[in-house]
């Protein structure tokens, strides 16, 4: 699978080289025995008045927030989800097309929150923000970034963030990175995986959907050398997003199943062709509002069974709130983590001998995007990471 996303090293960590665009990379160092994992995970010398330490919340204490691009759906998300947050309060809201327009004028369903109305970016006063949640498109997102105050904590939703490599981001992009310091500094918000990190980051470039619901089965895995580098297969199936583009007419995808970037999407591995794993990732967008189901198909390791990578997932993730192993021979779906912050997996037994089928499920706007990106700021400002985020799943 391909795409763009980088890491530093994890030390004492014996597993990949494991890179990520918008999240998902993976490739093996030439290194005899043992691969090293890397994980876009460390901060680049960041300032004093940057750490973490010094912006510990107190408890009551309002942190106010700021939300740019908050007129797409993942800035609604976060409006949502801030809606039942004791501590975070929004204090501004950017959306450049709707400048002047109450936020329930576009998006009613939010309409008995007390928001102020929404402004251009250029006109946004960040002067009593602590910190901002960044929706905006893939490529806007550098520029406005870098010409924040340094003392604001930010957590950005798009891809801009995600590559260190700035060879690369102008390969999967096709533009020149214009903020190339700011990819040295950002931290990769994997939060379950990478939960120290982004605790001590002032800048989080949070994964996108695709790598959330891949890479939370498979990086345990890979580390343990439960499952082979090569012969991955991924299937992955996402509900439809906002935007101008014929793919998301209802006319185009009703009735079935869309596949794109079948020869190169951002979300699969750029390097595999160049290493050691052998990734085959398709995205396909479905019929529906919300969620995600990725498929993968290992190989294990001489002597592993479908048991043992079930209960290495179960031990990783035992006591985490938001990731959970279903038990037996039940299936994760979709339906069953809609409007919830938690990602549902299971591990079985592939027909073909020794390889193993792996179904991991999310709400892509919310573990997806939103709610991770909450997760991720909760934990910048010294917070329980599920404050806000303990909404149960809508059924039916």
């Amino acid at each position: 699978m391909g795409v763009p996303r980088d890491g530093d090293l994890m030390n004492g960590v014996c597993g990949l080289n494991l890179k990520s665009c918008s999240g998902f990379m993976l490739k093996t160092t030439p290194k005899v025995g043992c691969p090293s994992l890397r994980v876009r995970a460390s901060v680049s010398s960041p300032q004093k008045q940057y750490s973490s330490k010094t912006t510990q919340v107190k408890s009551g204490e309002e942190v106010q927030i700021a939300v740019l691009g908050a007129s797409g759906y993942t800035g609604a998300e976060i409006v949502r989800l801030l809606a039942s947050h004791p501590q975070f309060h929004i204090k501004v809201m950017t959306a450049d097309r709707k400048a002047g327009e109450q936020f329930g004028s576009v998006f009613p369903h939010l309409i008995t929150q007390d928001l102020p109305n929404l402004v251009a970016i250029k006109d946004a006063d960040f002067s009593n923000v602590d910190a901002v949640f960044c929706c905006l498109p893939h490529g806007t997102t550098q520029e406005i970034i870098k010409g924040l105050p340094k003392q604001l904590k930010i957590v950005d939703l798009s891809a801009d963030l995600q590559l260190r490599d700035i060879n690369e981001y102008a390969e999967w992009y096709g533009h020149s990175h214009r903020a190339p310091e700011l990819q040295q500094e950002a931290v990769y918000g994997l939060t379950e995986v990478l939960r120290d990190e982004i605790r001590n980051a002032r800048l989080v470039a949070n994964p996108g959907c695709y790598p959330t619901s891949i890479q939370l089965p498979l990086v345990p895995l890979i580390k343990a050398k439960l499952i082979k580098l090569s012969n991955i297969i991924i299937d992955a199936k996402s509900g439809v997003r906002r935007g101008v583009k014929e793919a998301n007419l209802y006319t185009e995808i009703a009735g079935g199943i869309h596949a794109y970037g079948i020869k190169g999407h951002r979300h699969g591995l750029s390097e595999a062709a160049k290493s050691k794993v052998t990734i085959s990732f398709t995205p396909n967008l479905i019929c529906m509002k919300r969620g995600m189901q990725s498929t993968m198909f290992v190989e294990m390791a001489p002597g592993v069974t479908a048991g043992d990578l079930y209960q290495h997932l179960k031990s990783t993730y035992e006591g985490e709130e938001f990731v959970k192993l279903l038990h037996g021979s039940t299936a994760p779906h979709t339906r069953h983590v809609v409007g919830s912050n938690y990602c549902f997996m299971n591990v079985f037994e592939d027909r073909i001998p020794g390889r193993a089928i792996i179904i991991s499920v999310i709400d892509n706007l919310v573990k997806g995007s939103s709610g991770q990106a909450v997760q991720n700021l909760n934990l910048m400002m010294g917070l329980p990471e599920n404050t806000g985020l303990q909404y149960q799943p809508l059924f039916p």
